[in-house]
């Protein structure tokens, strides 16, 4: 890993290139020659300043159920980062990662509300407002205009309230919002609310290619929420002390991995593999060996081939893997697990002082009353 790092240091003299790039994509929306669009629903964006592995699909899955709790209808705007169509698309919880990207599939698995996936998400966003209505009015019209003929629509009994008709017409008066996913640099967008996630290494990191940042610390000031991992006060002081004044949340990861028994092998195909391993030996298991694969990488029965084979010769009795992985998987998990016991590590964030939190999120984006004093 050091050794990658140094290599990527050597590659700083074209970070003022990169520099440029922003500044000039930094005019073109200011001089709105890039148009913001806007939806009808509000819009709250998760995001951060690196190319990834802070922890935004696990907020986004906690602040889809905390907000779904609080009674608003959520919904979920996603690019689908590698899929295979740019066609704006309602997921399916029963599709592949090759329909919908990894992180949309398992949002719309863990997250309990529907998930749309577009390039452009603003067109994401015009489908999840076209079926909302769509719902609603069959509701409206009685339970003998409701059908299941819905666009991409989960199988009934889902604990989604669009596939429910009598869920549905409960919820027919709810706020609604979108949660845009990996929404810091996606501009085009207009949104209420910017959580900007945080942690040391993006605020000591390097901007792209010598670093992992695609903007620099600057950025933040865009943000209306900074979210921090629990613990690092240290941080937070140099946050408040750079000049941020605006709300901060404090975030607390857990990893879940089931009991196993011996040595294992870790394998993963995200940002940051090291917090993977690390989470891992933190909970007690002993890493025979790890093997780390490019970001959203895409399995191959050859590759598991492999993986197999020398996980076997370090000693390891069992594979350990991340959920976004094992999304990625798809069927060939069930034939890894012929050849070695497979286990998931799941990843929670949960938001320290959560009621407070959601209170001040709930009053930004739900419309005020006429008659409520400002």
């Amino acid at each position: 890993m050091k050794k990658h790092v140094m290599w990527r240091r050597l590659l700083v003299p074209l970070n003022p290139l990169y520099r440029l790039g922003l500044g000039l994509h930094d005019l073109w929306t200011m001089l709105g020659l890039e148009p913001v669009r806007r939806l009808e629903f509000p819009v709250v964006s998760i995001g951060n300043l690196s190319t990834g592995g802070s922890g935004k699909t696990p907020l986004t899955i906690a602040l889809a159920k905390a907000l779904s709790g609080r009674g608003l209808q959520v919904d979920v705007l996603s690019r689908g980062y590698g899929r295979q169509s740019q066609l704006a698309a309602r997921v399916k919880s029963d599709g592949t990662a090759a329909e919908f990207g990894d992180e949309p599939l398992l949002m719309a698995r863990e997250a309990g509300v529907p998930v749309y996936v577009a390039a452009r998400r603003f067109e994401a966003g015009t489908l999840a407002e076209a079926e909302q209505k769509k719902s609603r009015g069959k509701a409206a019209a009685g339970p003998e205009a409701q059908d299941t003929e819905v666009h991409g629509s989960e199988t009934a009994g889902s604990s989604n309230p669009f596939a429910n008709p009598e869920s549905t017409a409960a919820q027919t008066a709810a706020p609604s919002v979108h949660l845009l996913d990996d929404g810091f640099q996606h501009r085009q967008l207009a949104r209420e609310v910017d959580i900007l996630l945080l942690d040391r290494r993006d605020w000591q990191d390097w901007l792209l290619p010598a670093g992992n940042l695609r903007e620099p610390r600057r950025a933040a000031n865009r943000a209306t929420v900074i979210a921090l991992p629990s613990g690092d006060k240290e941080l937070e002081r140099a946050v408040r002390l750079w000049g941020w004044q605006g709300p901060v949340w404090t975030l607390r990861r857990r990893m879940e991995v089931p009991a196993v028994s011996g040595p294992v092998a870790a394998f993963c195909g995200i940002a940051r593999p090291e917090q993977f391993f690390q989470g891992l030996e933190a909970q007690g298991l002993l890493l025979a060996a790890r093997f780390a694969f490019p970001d959203h990488f895409h399995y191959t029965p050859l590759v598991l081939e492999n993986l197999v084979t020398e996980a076997r010769d370090a000693g390891a009795t069992a594979l350990v893997t991340t959920e976004k992985d094992l999304v990625r998987l798809g069927k060939l998990a069930a034939s890894l697990q012929k050849s070695m016991p497979l286990v998931t590590a799941r990843l929670t964030v949960e938001i320290e002082d959560k009621g407070t939190a959601m209170d001040w999120l709930v009053d930004r984006i739900t419309p005020r009353p006429a008659n409520q004093p400002l």
